[in-house]
């Protein structure tokens, strides 16, 4: 028996559950979260609200984040501070173009789109999804399993490593390690041959030496990088100067309910944008928007980044506002009995804010129900005339 050995055996462990987590690097260490020097959580940043719904002039709800404008290497407009967060699944445009050389001659359109998507599930994304891999390699595939995305009605089916947003991307990667000679095993790990190919794309639009201040495990079982906004508007940028060495900005824009689905917030922006712009949700409130735009001719990247998380609702008024004042009419949520909304004027530039003034949060079949189109006080008995 060697000394390791035998020195574990012998270690005397913690007998109270909560003491045995704390000792261990697999839970965190307070309840409290820790601070580390140079990683600023959301508690230190200075978000600022974006949203507030209102109910007869009163703010009911206020949605607070950070949003980035970029062109070229240059930040052009930050509001909400330049917020620390990761990339998710807003990055998967950028993460593709590893494979995009290899895969171009053998995949079509609609594998092409789904291989950047985080789709809803239905029927169309499985197929296509499934389309990329032959059916003796799907075992390969390291997918969380999951469920469709309902739309409407009720969930009834069992979870599926296919039904996962990511599983196009999967199929994707996992067709490209083969067609690039890598081994396929441990292709979600961040030491992973590709990844390093993938660290010097960003590189391209942040410079040389910059590093992530973090690696961590996306829900989809890829690494995630942690990064300003302002540097993933960056990068966003550099999505449109570059749409001409590959497939990813056309595919998104051919296929877009590929891309998300049926009612998403990033499909709807890829048919509003008329093959001008590409737009990418991620998790926990991010959208990231490419935009080709005649003022911008190095590229507008504009990302979005919800505080509290996933909220397409506001993040779709965001949108709506920042791209009406570029010229792009992307319509207004679908009305679910809200409050009405109002933006924040600091989610543009300022030069633009008499354009953003002139983009309604509502529609013309959508009139304010949140209150009495006469003056109540006048027919309360003790008050009336």
């Amino acid at each position: 028996m060697s000394d390791k050995i035998r020195e574990i055996q012998e270690r005397e462990w913690p007998t109270e559950g909560t003491e045995l987590r704390r000792e261990s690097a697999v839970y965190p260490r307070s309840p409290l979260g820790e601070q580390v020097e140079g990683l600023p959580t959301g508690r230190d940043v200075e978000w600022e609200p974006l949203v507030d719904y209102r109910r007869n002039g009163v703010s009911e709800t206020t949605i607070h984040g950070a949003v980035a404008w970029a062109v070229g290497g240059e930040i052009l407009h930050s509001f909400g501070g330049n917020v620390l967060c990761y990339g998710r699944s807003m990055m998967k445009p950028v993460m593709l173009k590893v494979f995009a050389k290899e895969l171009e001659p053998v995949t079509d359109w609609e594998q092409r789109a789904i291989a950047v998507a985080s789709h809803n599930g239905s029927a169309e994304h499985v197929a296509a999804a499934q389309s990329l891999l032959p059916e003796a390699e799907w075992g390969l595939m390291q997918t969380p399993l999951d469920v469709p995305q309902v739309q409407f009605g009720r969930q009834v089916r069992r979870p599926r490593r296919w039904y996962n947003n990511s599983s196009g991307q999967h199929a994707a990667i996992l067709r490209g390690c083969r067609l690039k000679g890598y081994n396929r095993a441990g292709y979600t790990l961040p030491h992973h041959e590709w990844f390093a190919e993938y660290l010097e794309l960003i590189r391209r639009d942040l410079g040389s030496d910059w590093e992530p201040r973090r690696i961590a495990r996306d829900g989809d079982g890829f690494p995630t990088l942690a990064m300003t906004v302002g540097e993933l508007a960056q990068v966003y940028s550099g999505l449109v100067r570059r749409k001409d060495e590959d497939w990813i900005f056309e595919a998104m824009t051919r296929h877009p309910d590929l891309v998300g689905g049926f009612n998403r917030l990033d499909s709807t922006i890829l048919k509003a944008g008329k093959g001008k712009i590409i737009a990418k949700e991620g998790a926990d409130g991010l959208l990231g928007m490419a935009i080709e735009h005649p003022e911008f001719p190095d590229g507008l990247g504009v990302v979005i980044k919800i505080a509290h998380g996933w909220n397409p609702r506001a993040t779709w008024y965001v949108a709506r506002g920042i791209l009406g004042t570029l010229g792009f009419a992307l319509r207004n949520p679908y009305q679910l009995f809200k409050q009405k909304a109002f933006l924040v004027p600091g989610v543009v530039p300022e030069d633009r804010l008499p354009l953003l003034e002139k983009i309604p949060t509502w529609d013309d079949w959508d009139p304010d129900r949140d209150k009495w189109m006469f003056e109540w006080d006048r027919y309360a008995p003790e008050r009336g005339i």
